[in-house]
């Protein structure tokens, strides 16, 4: 494998939607390095199932999927940002058709499928469920593709590196432990979510705030960290992964069913099923309070469904609950919800553009405010598309020649001298510490104590070197982000619930919380 380069034109740290798309459009414009923590096809991107919605089927209009976001959002969208997404979306859809993506059809016209708190059936979806792997696929063949532009697997970016103010380039420990410094003229975080903060997710392993976490330490701007989306329906068993039930089994008819096998979501919201993602987590963790029991489900029922249809439809989800024996055609499916996505992180304007020049952001790790306090259904994968092109356009639009200051080191080893196994005590302690108390339901003196203990525990930080110490740091900085920022907002809010602010309080806080160094605001 060649070595990496000590200087390009363009860095991009991340190989999901985002961090290809923009790629694709930096090309264009000069040497782009696009750095993969893992192989390309290992981000959240990959286990998108649901599907990608826009407004492109007879009946919808652009319109309706503005309203539909916005509501969802609970009052905290950035409307302008809103407009941009829905209004870009079609076409960079149109984009994708024409560079590959197969997404399902009728006959000849594409299939558009109904997710919770959307007014009309826009949501494209390929494969069934396997929407996020085929659009990554056909992404990533148009971006190979182009020779100014250089995948980097394994790469683990450590560390975002700064000269009198200004972004310059990334550290970033490569798969033997040694330490590159690679100069660009800016660059863009795409790394995705931040689901690992937290014991019960649906997000890979990848997923462990470190954009989030190296733009918080260059001393970027972050906003609304209190706001993380639990999807409700993550496989429940003994010995499986929280695996990911899509929502669109919701939306082709499946019910939810507590312990007595009773249908619930009617006492909770007038959508039942479909109504947002915030609502039914928050539905589904006051059935299983009021079980008493520890190991409390509830059940995701599909068995009056077609058989054929849903394993046609959902073949990935089929397969995967099969190899636990569990046949959603025949069975109740144990289900409870999981930590799957971050409204917020880097704090950007509609061009990707961070508080920190030459520092870029989109997907994901970013926080525009499209997503308010609670992100539509399938709105993710669209986020990346749209605004991944338009960070990139304005990377190209403000390109300088880097210029990395004299006497900076480029290349050193990493010391391991830490415990492997001391460092996945200290990550486990954290992620329980965050599932057990910044979850679906919070408390405020119940966060100021965890916010006081996550404090103490970077005293405690694993000094080893290595990439698990690195994403350790990540893990607690990012815990400790959505602790504060839930502890500041004294309001329930979309994905943010408070027992002892169960109201919104649009008075004081309709507004995003922003994080500078150790002060949190509201702007």
């Amino acid at each position: 494998m060649k070595a990496l380069p000590s200087e390009t034109d363009f860095i991009v740290v991340g190989a999901g939607i985002a961090g290809l798309r923009a790629s694709v459009e930096l090309a264009s414009a000069g040497r782009v390095l696009c750095l993969a923590k893992r192989e390309v096809t290992e981000s959240n991107t990959q286990y998108a199932q649901g599907g990608i919605a826009a407004a492109l089927s007879d009946d919808d209009e652009v319109s309706l999927h503005l309203d539909d976001t916005l509501k969802a959002g609970d009052g905290l969208c950035n409307a302008e940002a809103v407009r941009i997404l829905v209004g870009e979306g079609p076409m960079r859809i149109e984009e994708l058709i024409d560079w590959g993506t197969q997404f399902d059809r009728t006959g000849t016209k594409i299939a558009f499928t109904r997710e919770g708190a959307h007014s009309r059936s826009r949501v494209l979806h390929a494969h069934g469920d396997s929407t996020g792997r085929e659009i990554g696929r056909a992404l990533y063949l148009k971006a190979k593709a182009l020779k100014p532009i250089v995948f980097r697997e394994f790469e683990f970016t450590t560390e975002i590196v700064l000269h009198d103010g200004q972004v310059i380039g990334v550290r970033a420990l490569d798969n033997d432990g040694q330490l590159h410094e690679i100069h660009a003229s800016s660059v863009l975080l795409a790394t995705g979510g931040l689901g690992q903060v937290y014991s019960d997710t649906t997000n890979p392993q990848v997923a462990t705030g470190d954009g989030v976490a190296m733009a918080y330490r260059a001393g970027a701007d972050i906003s609304d960290m209190e706001f993380v989306q639990f999807h409700p329906t993550a496989l429940y068993l003994k010995g499986a992964p929280r695996f990911l039930l899509s929502e669109a089994l919701r939306g082709e008819g499946g019910y939810l069913r507590n312990l007595e096998l009773q249908r619930f979501m009617h006492k909770y919201h007038e959508m039942g099923e479909l109504a947002p993602r915030d609502v039914v987590a928050r539905a589904i963790a006051h059935e299983l309070e009021v079980t008493k029991r520890p190991d409390a489900v509830v059940y995701l029922d599909l068995t009056h469904l077609s058989g054929e249809s849903v394993r046609k439809r959902f073949p990935t989800i089929y397969a995967t609950c099969m190899r636990y024996n569990v046949d959603i055609t025949e069975e109740l499916v144990p289900i409870r919800p999981a930590a799957h996505y971050a409204m917020g992180g880097v704090r950007t304007d509609l061009d990707g553009r961070t508080s920190i020049p030459g520092l870029y952001a989109a997907g994901e790790v970013a926080c525009t405010g499209v997503h308010g306090a609670n992100r539509l259904a399938s709105n993710s994968l669209l986020e990346g598309l749209v605004y991944g092109a338009r960070a990139a356009r304005a990377m190209r639009n403000e390109m300088q020649s880097p210029q990395p200051p004299a006497g900076l080191a480029t290349k050193s080893a990493v010391q391991s001298n830490g415990s492997p196994g001391e460092t996945e005590k200290f990550i486990q302690k954290v992620q329980t510490m965050m599932w057990r108390h910044v979850a679906v339901v919070r408390d405020g003196k119940v966060l100021k104590q965890v916010v006081a203990d996550l404090t103490a525990m970077e005293a405690q930080l694993p000094k080893s070197g290595d990439r698990r110490s690195h994403e350790a740091a990540n893990i607690l900085h990012t815990g400790l982000l959505i602790a504060r920022s839930a502890l500041a907002r004294e309001e329930s809010r979309g994905a943010h619930y408070r027992l002892d602010f169960p109201l919104k309080n649009d008075r004081k806080f309709n507004k995003h919380s922003v994080v500078k160094g150790n002060t949190i605001t509201f702007e």
